[in-house]
């Protein structure tokens, strides 16, 4: 584990650095939409990432940006080549790839010894949900053709993107050996009258700016398409689940209710509920961060053949 900053901390970096601005209110929402479209951020990866290696493909079918991240040569295995994660990060739908997720993205590929696959989707206002579930399923099935294990991870909005595609590849008859999800977006008509209790605890995320962002995530689409809010979905068929979620997170009561959606439909759901912690504790440098990023990788190893 690397250096650690006390939980307290982390709101105060919250406010300080205005990442709560585009979710606390509708006005923060559209300002950084605009701002986003006119000044994007670069999404590649930082220049050093430990026990891997990265490579950005040349072209790939989806016209997107995909990157597969290695473990370095000394810690690969053959279950390297037979297996493979495919990692959707979050951003409220507006926000690039951060060194945040390429962090974790670099354990699971080291600690797992699996290739990681890295598509950038395309975001707000350019993207839409229909158009990048369709696209990331038609990515994943290609992958489902060499290696003999596919699993699928995703966290925030990149969360709502990987439930949603595995969902579409349950109905085309691809089985997923697992959906690791982290505070993931269910519901994006944020309906949940629990929420309301969450809200004032959560220093980070907000209904006012979520609304808007998911209104235009939604594109053509109603607003409950499984493809839109997969809290909606049919869960059964589904792969085994790993859900991680924080108590100060508005989309927590959600989370509660696909855990139980999931186990009525017979999915095998593991559970991991952090008291006190905020939204996608696993990515922040505290000592529950580091906790939830060792759930995230043990969730998504690789099973031997005949176990």
């Amino acid at each position: 584990m690397g250096f650690t900053v006390p939980e307290s901390a982390i709101p105060l970096v919250l406010k300080a650095t205005g990442a709560n601005k585009p979710f606390v209110t509708e006005a923060g929402a559209r300002k950084h939409l605009k701002k986003r479209y006119l000044r994007p951020i670069p999404f590649g990866p930082p220049a050093r990432l430990r026990g891997v290696r990265v490579e950005r493909r040349l072209s790939d079918p989806s016209g997107w940006p995909v990157y597969d991240v290695h473990p370095a040569k000394k810690t690969f295995s053959r279950r390297a080549t037979d297996s493979v994660v495919v990692y959707l990060h979050g951003g409220g739908w507006v926000n690039e790839i951060a060194s945040q997720h390429w962090q974790i993205i670099a354990r699971i590929a080291r600690d797992t010894r699996q290739r990681v696959v890295v598509p950038i989707y395309p975001l707000l206002p350019l993207g839409n949900a229909r158009e990048v579930c369709e696209t990331t399923v038609n990515l994943v099935r290609a992958e489902v053709e060499a290696p003999k294990q596919v699993r699928i991870a995703g966290d925030s909005s990149g969360g709502q993107i990987a439930l949603s595609v595995a969902m579409k590849l349950r109905d085309a008859g691809i089985d997923l050996q697992g959906i690791t999800l982290l505070a993931p977006a269910l519901d994006l008509t944020w309906t949940n009258p629990e929420i309301d209790i969450v809200q004032p605890n959560d220093p980070w995320l907000g209904v006012p700016g979520g609304r808007v962002l998911s209104e235009a995530w939604r594109g053509s689409d109603d607003v409950t398409d499984p493809v839109v809010s997969p809290l909606f979905g049919d869960m059964s068929g589904l792969g085994p689940m790993t859900i991680l979620v924080g108590t100060r997170d508005v989309l927590n009561p959600d989370a509660h209710q696909l855990r139980r959606k999931a186990e009525e439909a017979g999915v095998s759901v593991t559970w991991h509920e952090a008291q006190g912690q905020l939204h996608v504790f696993a990515l922040l440098p505290t000592k529950a961060g580091e906790l939830g990023a060792q759930q995230i990788v043990a969730s998504l190893q690789p099973v031997a053949p005949g176990k």
